[in-house]
């Protein structure tokens, strides 16, 4: 049975602005609109629209009902401009005038795409320079775009793999899909290296690529790498002000993935930045500063040990202060941040700077990601994130608290320290263990040692050991009942980063003001799922779940949990 997670209907963190204003926006009853609502489309050219709406759409119905695995593996390259301009229409999300033009231009090349398709023909994927493309997500069956600059040099056919940088874009409260596809097909970026394929994912609107942000990314980089022969070893992330703060993001949260890390500007952590940026002083609860952690940079610093990171800010950029903070931090870890400053520049990437940016990257990228590196530094606050090259922790003594482990490769040895870390798993893939093949391993962990078995003959390593009164035992810990593990750790926010249901009781609350705020609530959460991850809610009563969402979704109930008949079936499934 695949994971799956039951959260209260307290859901409080979805009535959060996605990026506050100041002391005011985070009142209620004054948080602004976003995106704000659009302009009134002119009932002729809604008419015109509504009609080459319908056309694509039957003919995507008629791919659809196609047998051929391609044509539907392709189908996504075709729906991201009918659900562009489709949403649009639906939710008033025209922001300008042109915007209006911009629309008809997209369907018709999403019709042009359609009926490409229908021949057997998908000219789009052999195509060089800009490129928009889709994918379906897993969150929640919407199709999301994501587009791509190829490199001029890029060979269809061979066994040449070549260098990708993600790059994150900045904060945009108009950035619609439909913007963002015409983006994609006519700006190339800040950075086009030369060989590289640079991939913008969209990152579900503006919300700096957390939550269904974050897998977004990550599903939109699988999607390339389906499609285009990219070095894994030569994947970097990238971006500049809320994509510099995503880029710090993924570096800390990630950082065995990239050969390189390149933020510039945005925001690394909270309350220093709310300081500085917005004049804003916080008065956080207990929990809410414990679960900063989750977004402060700050406190993963160590994991930059590695991933090379080369910093950008301009001199006159009040989110300099990212970088700046950033340098402390890894100051503290014996790193010394390489911080490049534009000279008298605001928000803004200075030409000579970008070039020297530019330079070191590609030397780091001649190099390439370490795949086994002989020493790991890694800092976890969550078993979301438990993993870095050779070392996964399985389990933690206390969530969001700091957990820990260094670890070094001797010739015939592994030394290793923790904290807060009770079951570990050390791995290393066939052909990659340094050891001697013929000596077993000694494990040299927290002042005991542990002797281990030798490398296997394909020269893979691996051993699982959990404490037991404070005293490590070689193998797995067995399996004695519930227990946090990696993708059910909590809290209820990580189910917005996978496939998830909002389930409404059919039963009775057992407060009338329940049951009226059980009503209320939902329309505005999912109304705020829709503006802020542009996908539709998946929602059903209790007596609509399957077993197959239990088994495969973060059920989430909404309203008083009494009332929902749910709660039995999930738990005769424990």
């Amino acid at each position: 049975m695949k994971r799956f997670a039951v959260g209260a209907a307290l859901l409080l963190l979805l009535s959060r602005p996605s990026w506050a204003d100041g002391p005011a926006d985070n009142l209620p009853d004054q948080v602004r609109r976003i995106p704000k609502l659009g302009i009134d489309v002119p009932a002729d050219k809604r008419g015109a629209l509504e009609q080459q709406l319908t056309a694509l759409k039957r003919t995507i119905a008629q791919l659809q009902r196609s047998s051929d695995a391609r044509t539907l593996a392709l189908l996504p390259d075709v729906q991201i401009y009918d659900k562009a301009v489709g949403d649009a229409l639906k939710y008033q999300e025209f922001f300008d005038a042109k915007e209006i033009d911009v629309a008809f231009e997209l369907l018709k090349e999403g019709q042009q795409r359609a009926e490409s398709l229908m021949k057997g023909d998908a000219p789009w994927t052999t195509a060089r320079g800009l490129v928009a493309r889709g994918y379906v997500s897993r969150i929640d069956g919407s199709v999301q775009p994501y587009g791509l600059v190829i490199p001029e040099s890029y060979t269809f056919e061979g066994a040449h793999r070549y260098r990708l940088d993600i790059w994150f874009h900045g904060r945009g409260e108009t950035l619609s899909e439909l913007n963002f596809i015409q983006q994609r097909q006519r700006q190339v970026g800040t950075f086009a290296p030369a060989d590289t394929i640079v991939l913008h994912p969209y990152g579900r609107y503006s919300n700096a690529f957390k939550f269904a942000g974050e897998t977004d990314v990550l599903e939109a980089l699988e999607s390339t790498r389906r499609r285009y022969r990219i070095d894994d070893d030569r994947t970097s992330v990238r971006g500049f002000s809320m994509g510099g703060a995503a880029c710090w993001q993924f570096a800390v949260h990630y950082a065995d993935r990239w050969f390189a890390a390149n933020p510039g500007a945005g925001f690394a952590e909270t309350p220093e930045f709310l300081r500085t940026f917005q004049q804003e002083t916080l008065d956080p609860t207990w929990y809410e500063r414990k679960l900063w952690h989750w977004y402060d940079c700050t406190d993963w610093a160590a994991n930059l040990h590695n991933c090379p990171t080369v910093a950008y800010s301009g001199e006159l950029d009040s989110q300099k202060q990212a970088a700046d903070i950033m340098q402390q931090a890894l100051a503290q870890q014996r790193l010394d941040l390489v911080h490049i400053i534009g000279p008298q520049t605001k928000h803004a990437y200075h030409p000579e700077s970008r070039d020297t940016v530019d330079g070191l990257l590609a030397s780091i990228a001649d190099r390439g990601r370490q795949r086994l590196p002989h020493e790991v530094r890694f800092t976890t606050y969550t078993l979301k994130y438990n993993h870095m090259s050779w070392v996964t922790i399985d389990a933690i003594s206390e969530h969001w608290q700091q957990s820990r482990v260094d670890a070094k490769l001797g010739p015939s040895f592994v030394l290793a320290r923790t904290q807060n870390v009770t079951d570990l798993t050390l791995d290393m893939p066939a052909g990659w263990a340094p050891f001697d093949s013929a000596r077993p391993v000694e494990l040299r962990i927290d002042g005991e040692t542990l002797e281990t078995f030798p490398p296997r003959s394909d020269r893979s390593w691996k051993v699982q050991l959990h404490s037991v009164a404070g005293s490590w035992q070689l193998g797995a810990r067995p399996v004695d009942g519930l227990r946090k593990r990696h993708d059910l750790q909590g809290p209820v926010d990580d189910a917005f980063m996978d496939s998830f249901i909002f389930i409404r009781p059919t039963g009775k609350a057992r407060h009338e003001a329940v049951e009226k705020w059980t009503a209320a609530e939902l329309t505005r959460a999912i109304e705020h799922w829709r503006r802020h991850f542009r996908g539709e809610a998946r929602v059903k009563d209790d007596r609509q779940i399957s077993d197959d969402d239990i088994a495969s979704s973060h059920l989430i109930l909404w309203g008083d949990p009494s009332s929902n008949t749910v709660l039995s079936r999930i738990a005769d499934k424990l």
